[in-house]
């Protein structure tokens, strides 16, 4: 596993953008869209639309894969 961040690309409501993410953590968001059988790109978009405006998507991310494991949820 690399620790360091990689580009991963994504495309929210018909736009391109890329998220840079720690292979763990892209792991678990694919794992997580997969559980809940949702495109990667839906679920980024929902995160997207409901983040804060202070909080960068990648971060968003990460905290939305951390509280699905922390809470159990999403089968991962």
């Amino acid at each position: 596993m690399n620790d360091r961040p990689r580009k991963h690309s994504l495309t929210l409501r018909g736009h391109r953008t890329s998220v840079s993410l720690e292979d763990d953590f892209w792991q678990g968001f694919r794992a997580l869209a997969a559980a809940q059988k949702r495109p990667i790109n839906d679920l980024a978009a929902e995160i997207d639309a409901t983040r804060d405006p202070e909080t960068g998507l990648a971060t968003a991310i990460r905290l939305h894969v951390y509280r699905a494991v922390r809470d159990g949820r999403g089968g991962i």
